[in-house]
């Protein structure tokens, strides 16, 4: 008898079984995968390590900083901020043909790119800013609000609305071509008022130090445990039956395997929502180079492209992915400490929106076929936007929709999983509760906040 099991060893997984492990609970983490982290997860192919989804922990703020999503994980966590080992970025931009804006962590320079560009918006811009300083991140009515129709009321000028959306909706929105607009205000803080950083060993030094302290306190992580069931008698979670057959019997259950997927999980008539499930996933074509990027003149961090005035997302319908737009990460453009040096290698990373059910349903033989097109494509589409570092490409590797909902188990590979977020956790089930992307918080950071808010609220509160 456990007092919690939670199900998914991602980032709120684990954040979520130390929480309670740090209040003498006897908690379990069930992972149905080989390996931790989820979506933000590792691996290594031919001696060379790759990361999973992270491009940029968000959030970052400098050590000592008492605000802030970052430094509350912190304490909460009794962690140090070296334990993340986290460098800032050098530099970042958005690119639309013909116009870039250039941020970093500082909002000062995003602000003076967007007067030089759109002289006649920068008031408009300012009180766009003020207006996100005080948003509470979890009010409902924020999230029944349309982003572009907050925007067009603050800006008037339709290409900066699209340059804005452009990056915060690659990095957190799960609905086509639309927004919540108090998912927009989240992920603007993020990104802009806060800001990018990575840990020069990438996200297994984040995960190994989470697994390290859960393990610590007691905790107990079980990978290649897969959950089948979860017992529901009389309307209330009593325990999950494991693909072995096992049963483990808990208080509370806490799922960070999406609201979809836990609700079929349930053997109840609970809705599924299906209407909610995410459509967007992606591929990422992995480049090793045997230059640096910042030899071939390639110094921003993260480059968001787009290559007309509006900026295009939804699931591709009529091919196996849409180029028209994507993301270049350059792993080595962090501003890394003098004794970590460089990575080993120049790494461009280029990440493209695709079709999960075209993807799904190739054999062996075609998905290779396609996966070596695809690569191409998408290393044709970033060169229009960063210099071409095609003749120095020296190994590959690419992940599709396929890869990542073996990793996450995500209803068709949807990276930020539905379209409705459950904010405060909870479902019709008592003593099921849900966190991680559903719950409303994205990114590394974010998911690491979202399971200590709802260990806080749901598994401490009943213990």
């Amino acid at each position: 008898m456990y007092d919690s099991i939670i199900i998914g060893a991602g980032m709120s997984g684990l954040a979520a079984g130390i929480r309670a492990a740090y209040y003498d609970q006897k908690v379990c983490v069930l992972e149905r995968h080989y390996t931790i982290g989820g979506l933000n997860s590792f691996y290594r192919l031919r001696g060379r390590n790759y990361d999973v989804g992270l491009h940029a922990v968000t959030n970052f703020t400098p050590p000592g900083a008492k605000k802030g999503p970052f430094a509350r994980l912190l304490r909460q966590l009794r962690m140090k901020w070296d334990d993340f080992g986290l460098s800032p970025q050098l530099m970042s931009s958005i690119s639309f043909p013909g116009i870039e804006l250039q941020f970093d962590n500082n909002i000062d320079l995003l602000r003076s790119e967007v007067a030089r560009e759109f002289p006649t918006q920068i008031d408009n811009f300012d009180r766009l800013i003020e207006s996100l300083v005080d948003y509470d991140d979890l009010e409902q009515k924020h999230f029944e609000t349309s982003t572009r129709e907050r925007l067009e009321e603050l800006l008037s000028d339709p290409l900066l609305i699209e340059m804005i959306l452009c990056p915060i909706m690659w990095y957190g929105n799960p609905r086509e071509r639309d927004m919540d607009w108090g998912q927009f205000c989240i992920m603007f803080r993020s990104l802009f008022l806060e800001g990018f950083a990575r840990p020069f060993d990438g996200v297994r030094l984040i995960l190994k130090k989470l697994v390290r302290k859960f393990r610590d306190l007691g905790g107990e992580l079980k990978l290649r445990t897969g959950v089948s069931k979860i017992k529901v008698e009389n309307g209330r979670a009593i325990g999950v039956v494991l693909d072995s057959g096992e049963e483990l019997t808990g208080s509370n259950i806490l799922s960070s395997a999406g609201a979809v997927e836990t609700f079929k999980l349930c053997e109840t008539n609970q809705d599924v929502h299906a209407h909610t499930t995410g459509q967007l996933s992606f591929v990422e074509a992995i480049s090793t180079l045997d230059k640096y990027p910042r030899e071939l003149g390639h110094d921003k961090t993260i480059v968001f492209f787009n290559d007309s005035d509006k900026f295009h997302w939804e699931r591709p319908l009529d091919d196996y992915c849409d180029v028209r737009t994507g993301v270049v990460c350059t792993p080595n453009n962090y501003c890394y400490d003098e004794k970590d040096g460089d990575l080993p290698d120049g790494i461009m990373r280029v990440t493209a929106l695709a079709d999960y059910e075209r993807w799904r349903e190739l054999d062996k033989d075609c998905y290779q076929r396609e996966k070596d097109k695809w690569f191409e494509q998408v290393q044709a589409s970033a060169t229009r936007f960063v210099p071409d570092y095609r003749p120095h490409v020296i190994d590959t590797d690419m992940f599709t929709p396929h890869t990542i909902h073996r990793f996450t188990w995500h209803e068709n590979g949807a990276v930020y999983g539905a379209t409705r977020k459950w904010l405060d956790g909870t479902t019709a089930i008592k003593n099921l509760f849900l966190c991680g992307t559903d719950q409303g918080f994205v990114g590394i950071i974010g998911s690491i906040v979202s399971g200590i808010s709802m260990a806080n609220q749901h598994l401490l509160a009943r213990s």
